[in-house]
């Protein structure tokens, strides 16, 4: 590549003698230049190309996809290096060409569980760190970057808190992977997380240590992890990734201690958004502050950049405070018998019943006026499985126009074919940490293990958790609230997320009004 010098295979020195595998990619002119590095399980020399998911659709035409050297999910070394910097991209242990045990991947529920709850790449990660802030090459400041597990790999070692980080963006990065993944809301997903994904067979460049000691699970929850990260960050949320990384990046947002954080939210694909011009152009800023010194106009930028959709191809985009937004007025919206949400509790007690199988129940606000709908939903509901000791509920929020016809929105997860926002409850997982839960976001006390059943024909309250989303309805366009049995209600569950093994059998019965105040909070940021 013209300007840009490419060391392939690099060794990367581990505290227990292994040495890592790494591409560096530096400027063809002698200097010390700020790194940022990523670790990829996807193997540092895999390209992008017409292999790889939804390639080619929706990306800017000049996209940095497009050359030949930028890894998976992985920040291009072009743009970098021509803006002076040294991009390092990484193989994990035991992955590519990097020699070791795959220790990541021998946790409980596989590769990502290992990074996440068990912190198995953040020793070697803070080592690489080190390794990068100290090579000729380097100005001693390391980011972070990437999408997904070269995004979400980035909280336990920030959490350690390397003395030559100073910086990090997680792209969409999931934090708890039972919450964000695997058990949303207590169900389990059976199509993404039953791919048994390992990473290509590892080729390793030289061999292992005769006694290797890789590093130990050091199981921590969510909260606890990010707590202790203090770097400053640009955390990417989407309203179009629920069931991955959507709760994920805005828990956080909210609960890492930064005194210097931005949050960038959008609602359209993944990987395309990543390679825009603008998003790129923000991550050049902001590393350009924190790895170079020498541009501090970030500083100045509110932290939160909010962008509200209102059909497939529009939304519009202004910069808030924080998130939720401040000011935000959350309004309850009851369901009622005659299939509406209204503002009033209805005095007449009703009985909504559907087959769980195939059935659903249907409830539809119409907006008098132009309505922001922003942030955290909630559903508090009295239901009732009634032939069975457990159920599960979907719950999808719709948009309908003014003639009724659904308005999409996009995803990666499933092409121009979203809906607003998601939510999920396994009955027998409704009991809520106190200590966690909001008015606006009921936090399940746990998704995988315990769970209270209760018998057939019992009627309980619940609250499920809606995931964050962002939309503007016109006057006269309708908020559509759908609780079914299904995902999704039986749509075409898109190219990634299923799930097919639920408690689900016999009737589900919901009740509402008069002692059942079962409604949707709905989150009202602007009002016409």
């Amino acid at each position: 590549m013209l300007g840009i010098r490419q060391l392939r295979d690099v060794p990367v020195p581990m505290r227990d003698g292994l040495l890592l595998a790494a591409n560096v990619y530096l400027p063809d002119r002698e200097g010390r230049y700020p790194v940022i590095m990523a670790f990829t399980s996807f193997g540092k020399d895999r390209m992008w190309g017409p292999h790889d998911p939804l390639w080619g659709v929706a990306y800017e035409p000049w996209s940095a996809t497009l050359t030949a050297t930028t890894s998976f999910e992985a920040e291009d070394p072009e743009f970098w290096v021509r803006n002076g910097y040294a991009l390092v991209l990484v193989d994990p242990r035991g992955f590519g060409h990097s020699p070791g045990r795959r220790v990541a991947a021998e946790s409980a529920g596989g590769t990502a569980v290992g990074v996440v709850r068990d912190g198995l790449w953040a020793r070697d990660m803070y080592d690489a760190i080190q390794w990068a802030g100290q090579q000729p090459w380097s100005n001693g400041h390391v980011g972070l970057s990437g999408v997904s597990i070269l995004g979400f790999s980035q909280w336990r070692v920030a959490a350690m808190a390397p003395p030559h980080l100073k910086a990090i963006c997680p792209w969409e990065a999931m934090t708890d992977v039972y919450r964000d993944v695997m058990y949303p809301g207590g169900i389990p997903e059976t199509r993404f997380t039953r791919r048994g994904y390992r990473g290509p067979e590892p080729s390793p460049a030289w061999p292992a240590p005769e006694h290797e000691e890789p590093p130990t699970p050091l199981p921590m929850e969510e909260d606890d992890f990010l707590a202790r990260i203090t770097v400053p960050a640009l955390i990417c949320g989407t309203w179009a990734d629920h069931g991955a990384h959507t709760r994920g990046s805005f828990r956080a947002f909210r609960k890492i201690r930064s005194a210097h954080k931005w949050l960038y939210t959008h609602g359209r694909q993944k990987w395309a958004t990543f390679y825009t011009v603008e998003a790129m152009a923000s991550r050049l800023l902001f590393f350009d502050c924190f790895l170079k010194g020498t541009d501090r106009r970030i500083l100045e930028i509110p932290p939160v950049r909010l962008e509200v959709r209102e059909d497939l191809h529009r939304f519009s985009v202004r910069y808030e405070r924080d998130f939720p937004v401040p000011g935000t007025v959350y309004r309850p919206l009851y369901l009622a018998g005659n299939g509406t949400l209204q503002p009033d509790r209805p005095t007449e007690e009703t009985e909504v019943t559907y087959e769980a199988a195939s059935g659903y129940a249907r409830f539809d606000h119409r907006f008098e006026r132009d309505t922001e709908v922003v942030g955290y939903m909630k559903l508090r509901l009295w239901a009732s499985p009634r032939d069975a000791d457990d159920m599960d509920l979907f719950v999808t929020v719709r948009k309908l126009d003014r003639d009724g016809q659904e308005v999409w929105f996009d995803s990666d997860l499933a092409p121009e074919r979203w809906p607003v926002a998601l939510g999920w409850l396994r009955l027998s997982c409704r009991e809520l940490d106190p200590e966690k839960s909001t008015p606006w976001e009921p936090y399940l006390k746990s998704v995988v293990e315990g769970g209270s059943k209760v018998t057939p024909g019992t009627i309980v309250d619940c609250e499920i958790p809606i995931l964050p989303s962002a939309t503007l309805f016109r006057a006269g366009e309708v908020l559509r609230l759908e609780i079914s049995g299904r995902y999704r209600n039986g749509e075409d569950p898109g190219i990634f997320m299923d799930y097919r093994e639920t408690v689900n059998r016999g009737r589900h019965s919901l009740y509402l009004g008069g002692k059942w105040d079962s409604y949707l909070l709905v989150p009202i940021t602007r009002e016409a």
